[in-house]
């Protein structure tokens, strides 16, 4: 292109040459005739010339021109939007909306959209007078949504970071679990120091709260149906299921009680979900003393018997009103020991005294109870492979009180 800015060229000819290239356009180029540029097959240029017309000239002019812009106008450019972006990022965790679990596998359950903001009305400003219980994890407040609907936040420690963990393992159940005796989500709230489940209110508490307070007594029938509650719920969680839930930490104070007394079992922090054609898993995380399984609590071994044996030493404790961690237990003497001693003896005198009444027909409630504490013998075996599962105990339970009801319709 320089050879256009020669001011004295008159004459031009490169006839006969393997010349390429475009074919300048200014100075003493406008002059020039196609005798000048004759037989280069790889020239371009005007029409008039004779030779074919430059493809790219169009081309390569502008990216002369834009190269240079864009090696200033680009970093700055770049900059703006990745500051743009950075800042929308940071506008939605402090909007603090409510996010949808995110389990392809399993079918999401929708939840309701529900801001920080919104938790805030709801609980008072998770005021000290809302708070139901202190938890492993963080704690539970009572509040109430602007619809009037009543509800149970689950707060999680952020110093913890097992308890995100346990968020994660509950969001994962619980979202996609959906059975009239488990605990229902209705919305879940994170950023990024802040994690929160909405879950449905149950007025009537827990039912360890049920079992130990004095102001409170659950007759014969009112624990049979509270068992039967949580043995459909354990029996959908381990047979129902694409994969088995194991729940690992089955115990009154994990099951609670609505308004009309239908027991919930809550709280999957530490629940495990098996895989395809699993039976058993690992894990570093117990459960409470007392209510594991000897393989759980020595070898960190989970399967649905785990749940079982649980639900064992549950069903002794809700007919004795016994922990199993009473102070009159020991390594030699257990609740278990305790009840199979009184299974050959008489069983009257380990049941709970307010089951007993003056004027009760004390051989039926005999006979009820002395069936009930043989399934839970049954259910705590030592060993997995002889525990019962949870649908042929809850088939057993049925049966008792069926059994019981008629016989006390008779007496």
């Amino acid at each position: 292109m320089s050879l256009g800015t020669l001011r004295y060229l008159q004459y031009f000819n490169i006839s006969f040459n393997k010349l390429q290239g475009e074919i300048p356009t200014g100075g003493h180029f406008v002059n020039f005739t196609a005798q000048s540029f004759m037989h280069n097959d790889a020239l371009c240029g005007q029409a008039q010339l004779h030779v074919p017309l430059c493809k790219t000239n169009k081309h390569q002019r502008s990216r002369s021109k834009i190269v240079p812009l864009l090696k200033y106008i680009l970093p700055p450019v770049a900059s703006t939007i990745l500051m743009v972006a950075l800042l929308f990022v940071l506008v939605q965790h402090r909007k603090q909306k409510v996010r949808l679990p995110t389990n392809a596998d399993l079918s999401p359950l929708t939840l309701r959209r529900i801001s920080y903001q919104e938790l805030l009305q709801a609980t008072d400003a998770f005021s000290e007078a809302n708070l139901l219980g202190i938890g492993s994890f963080g704690l539970v407040y009572k509040g109430m949504l602007s619809d009037g609907m009543n509800i149970a936040l689950k707060i999680f420690n952020s110093q913890l970071e097992r308890a995100f963990y346990s968020f994660d393992a509950e969001c994962e159940v619980i979202c996609n679990s959906h059975h009239r005796n488990l605990i229902r989500i209705i919305s879940n709230c994170t950023n990024l120091d802040f994690r929160a489940l909405v879950l449905e209110y149950m007025p009537n508490g827990s039912l360890d709260k049920w079992l130990y307070s004095h102001n409170y007594c659950l007759d014969i029938v009112q624990r049979l149906n509270i068992m039967i509650d949580v043995a459909s719920a354990l029996e959908y969680l381990h047979h129902d299921q694409v994969t088995p839930i194991v729940h690992c930490d089955l115990k009154p104070n994990n099951v609670l009680l609505d308004e009309d007394m239908i027991a919930h079992v809550a709280d999957f922090g530490i629940a495990k979900i098996l895989g395809d054609g699993d039976l058993m898993a690992q894990t570093m995380t117990l459960a409470t003393i007392g209510y594991m399984a000897p393989e759980y609590g020595m070898e960190g071994r989970v399967s649905t018997r785990s749940d079982v044996y649980s639900y064992g030493n549950m069903l002794m404790e809700m007919f004795m009103r016994k922990k199993p961690t009473d102070e009159m237990f020991s390594e030699e003497k257990s609740l278990k020991h305790w009840v199979n001693e009184a299974l050959d003896d008489s069983i009257i005198e380990v049941v709970d005294t307010n089951l007993i009444g003056r004027d009760d027909d004390l051989s039926v409630k005999e006979q009820c109870i002395s069936s009930i504490f043989g399934l839970a013998m049954d259910c705590s075996d030592d060993l997995p492979e002889n525990r019962i599962n949870m649908k042929d105990t809850l088939i057993t339970l049925q049966k008792i009180k069926i059994s019981f009801l008629a016989n006390v319709e008779m007496a």
